[in-house]
């Protein structure tokens, strides 16, 4: 009876992992609001649209430097302040070397993590796999202990069970790092729920491992090829009346 607490068509579930970006913390609101305090000195009189641009820029638009950051290309900082330059490039602004670049950094690195967030949806499915005995964790393409602050700064404490691309040595969509979410839950692949943002990374990625992934698909993309399961908030996931 306990099991009931999630839709049926997942079946008997024993288990349920998170990615944390955009999944469980809405790391955007974060990201954008941040990049406008450090950034309105740069680019004074930048409208609304001006500055939704930026932040795509740098949330969406040079994700390839935080691949070769996971790659071990570039460090974290590296590829945060190139994703920055490119950003403020696009507007005739040149963040070149030295302290207006150090300043700039360390500056969206203390602000950044105090608009971190949980997303509305995140505490009441919690509050369910509580009560249901469900076990729960979080498996990132992120560091553990940079992902373990982001967490307790959205005020999910309880979620105990982390792993990091440090944990095992190795990204999504590399099996090792969901089955060591699966482990470190004492649950089986394929009675865990993987459940993240991202189509590839998270939903395709996890179900190539064994697990049962879940695409959470807050913005309603479309992609007609995909036949996996997606839901568009994560209250979805719950057993319907």
């Amino acid at each position: 009876m306990q099991r009931a607490v999630l839709d049926r068509r997942f079946g008997a579930v024993g288990g349920v992992l998170f990615d944390i970006d955009d999944t469980l913390v809405d790391l955007g609101f974060a990201m954008t609001t941040a990049l406008r305090d450090v950034s309105e000195h740069l680019l004074p009189g930048l409208d609304q649209a001006g500055w939704e641009k930026f932040g795509r820029i740098f949330t969406h638009e040079t994700t390839h430097y935080y691949d070769r950051y996971l790659a071990g290309e570039l460090t974290f900082n590296e590829q945060r302040l190139l994703r920055g330059r490119a950003a403020l490039g696009h507007f005739g602004v040149d963040l070149g070397e030295g302290e207006e670049s150090r300043n700039w950094l360390s500056s969206y690195s203390r602000l950044q993590p105090s608009y971190v967030r949980a997303f509305e949806d995140v505490v009441p499915l919690l509050d369910a796999l509580d009560a249901a005995g469900i076990p729960y964790g979080a498996v990132s393409n992120n560091v553990h202990d940079y992902q373990r602050v982001k967490l307790d700064s959205a005020g999910l404490e309880r979620i105990r069970v982390l792993v990091g691309t440090d944990t095992v040595g190795v990204p999504k969509p590399d099996p090792a790092i969901y089955l060591e979410g699966v482990r470190l839950l004492d649950s089986s692949a394929d009675s865990t729920l993987y459940v993240g943002d991202n189509r590839l990374l998270d939903a395709e990625g996890s179900t190539a491992a064994g697990l049962l992934g879940v695409w959470l698909n807050r913005t309603g993309e479309a992609a007609p090829g995909f036949q996996g399961h997606e839901v568009g908030t994560l209250l979805e996931l719950l057993a319907r009346d």
